[in-house]
């Protein structure tokens, strides 16, 4: 797995800033706060690839035991022939470095979570550009991730979501009772698979979040090409 970063910017933006004047003492203070986050995390994914079935109860991951329902997400896997289940987590040592942060002091423990949140997406990506890379392999179009929670894709989800991966034995997540996930950073999502490439296609390297950690751009063979 590569090393992962936070992205600042991201941070600062999950923090509220809008450009306002932040002087040197709190911008370090920022600095090393990002910086324990990226020591204390222990990011790890895994992610599967099921075929796909369509019906009136919704979209049918063939092979695990969980059913896709809302109009978003149907519309979102539209036309594909399989589709890839990603979990994504920073770990129980990331949840408990929060918890003891915020006991202490709640101003890095902010920081220290925004921190985590930007840390998450990026190893989400990173999982999105393996997905990417290996339906390319196999001569299918992936689409990006899109996640229980987003439009009406229910969270009631993600107890058999996270089932069907196994990323409670693998990643040890765990969902509670009101369906979040613990550790708190951490990212499941859908990924669709295609034949041939759909319709509202848009990828490319200069805007595409994968590309730092794209095995297909680095060979020259970029998955748009």
């Amino acid at each position: 797995m590569p090393r992962y970063h936070v992205d600042k910017s991201e941070t600062l933006r999950y923090l509220g800033y809008a450009g306002q004047s932040v002087d040197a003492a709190l911008d370090a203070r920022i600095d090393q706060v990002i910086a324990h986050c990226e020591a204390t995390s222990q990011p790890r994914f895994v992610h599967r690839t099921f075929p796909l079935e369509f019906s009136s109860e919704g979209v049918k991951p063939v092979g695990a035991a969980l059913v896709l329902k809302g109009e978003d997400i149907r519309r979102h896997l539209e036309g594909a022939r399989a589709c890839a289940l990603l979990a994504c987590t920073l770990g129980l040592a990331n949840e408990r470095e929060l918890a003891r942060m915020k006991a202490v002091g709640p101003v890095d423990a902010l920081v220290y979570s925004c921190a985590g949140s930007s840390l998450v997406e990026r190893v989400a990506d990173a999982c999105e550009a393996e997905i990417v890379a290996q339906a390319a392999d196999a001569g299918l179009h992936a689409n990006w991730r899109y996640s229980p929670g987003y439009g009406d894709f229910p969270l009631e989800i993600q107890s058999a979501f996270v089932r069907a991966l196994g990323a409670d034995k693998m990643l040890g997540i765990t969902v509670t009772d009101t369906d979040l996930l613990i550790p708190s950073k951490s990212v499941t999502a859908v990924i669709g698979l295609f034949d041939e490439v759909p319709a509202n296609w848009k990828r490319n390297c200069d805007t595409c979040v994968c590309a730092p950690y794209c095995s297909l751009r680095k060979a020259g063979t970029p998955c748009w090409q």
